[in-house]
């Protein structure tokens, strides 16, 4: 073999894609059996979830054998990992947007049924029958929790930064149960709720949209406790420490989505300045702040002008 002449890392053969196409088919075949009762789609869908769980294992453990032993992790291939990471976590607020968007259309504009069939009065939101969490109960204590997780996150990343391995431990152990504390406590809010997943739009997605970031925050908690595992073993440097970045890059982003969803779902805050919005926003307003935007624009393109003009292009002319 010859040396290497390029920063990029080209990776050996892997079984891995391969098998992970087969587990999410799996466990999507499964799921979809044992949502319509089908026999042996239970045994199958946690087949498949155990199998994914199998590669994603084997997977990351070859990763941070690149990273570690065979130093494949130059700065080319770094930027290209945290383009991925960025990448990712872009699809996954896409993915939260689709259930913020069926929320607001539904809270903003709320149907009665048969509203689209013939004239009837505007619905209500909450709908009617429905008691919505108070937002400064439980949600209010679970908001305070992952921005105190946040900020120990933080701290833990300054500990690797500044090479101090014992801090970072300590740091890394109070965002793990800090994020245990968040699950248990969204646990509870799930098993005091008085409406169902099955009972409306309101109910849909509000345990769409809280349910999936549920799942987040216990990914994200395991993601931290391997980095736990991993700073016990001593594998962070200051200058090489992508899993734990990208870590905490996926925890930030779940602190986000939360407040969202505590201001926007809980507090139903959408509803609240809806009137304003109406007030402000009307057909007539628009066309005088559209006026006003061209008068803007052409009294800074006159005075432009008057002080010379546009800039000349340097140049020859043949």
């Amino acid at each position: 073999m010859s040396k290497q002449t390029h920063p990029y890392h080209l990776v050996n053969p892997s079984p891995w894609p391969a098998l992970a196409a087969l587990a999410l088919f799996m466990s999507t075949l499964g799921s979809a059996m044992f949502f319509h009762q089908k026999s042996g789609g239970v045994i199958l869908m946690i087949a498949g979830i155990f199998l994914v769980l199998y590669t994603m294992y084997v997977w990351w453990r070859d990763v941070i054998h690149e990273a570690r032993v065979d130093h494949a992790h130059t700065p080319a291939v770094s930027r290209g990992l945290r383009a991925g990471m960025a990448l990712f976590i872009t699809s996954e607020v896409l993915f939260f947007m689709a259930f913020f968007w069926a929320f607001f259309n539904s809270s903003l504009l709320p149907k009665t049924p048969l509203s689209d069939v013939w004239a009837m009065g505007d619905g209500i939101w909450p709908p009617k029958g429905i008691k919505a969490f108070d937002p400064f109960h439980l949600p209010f204590l679970n908001t305070l929790i992952l921005l105190l997780s946040g900020t120990t996150v933080t701290w833990a990343h300054y500990c690797i930064v500044t090479n101090n391995r014992r801090d970072t431990i300590r740091a890394l152990w109070f965002t793990v149960i800090l994020g245990m504390l968040f699950t248990c406590c969204q646990a509870y809010e799930y098993s005091h709720a008085t409406f169902g997943f099955k009972d409306g739009i309101y109910a849909s997605t509000f345990f769409m949209a809280t349910g999936f970031h549920g799942f987040h925050v216990i990914v994200g908690t395991i993601f931290l406790a391997v980095c736990l595992a991993r700073s016990y073993m001593n594998q962070f440097e200051p200058k090489q420490h992508l899993g734990f970045e990208f870590a905490a890059w996926y925890w930030h982003f779940v602190d986000v989505v939360w407040l969202f969803l505590f201001l926007f779902v809980y507090c139903d805050f959408a509803t609240i300045l809806m009137p304003s919005f109406q007030a402000v926003f009307t057909g007539t307003n628009l066309l005088i702040a559209f006026v006003l935007a061209i008068v803007v624009f052409g009294a800074l393109a006159v005075r432009t002008l008057a002080k010379g003009g546009l800039p000349k292009v340097v140049g020859s002319h043949h």
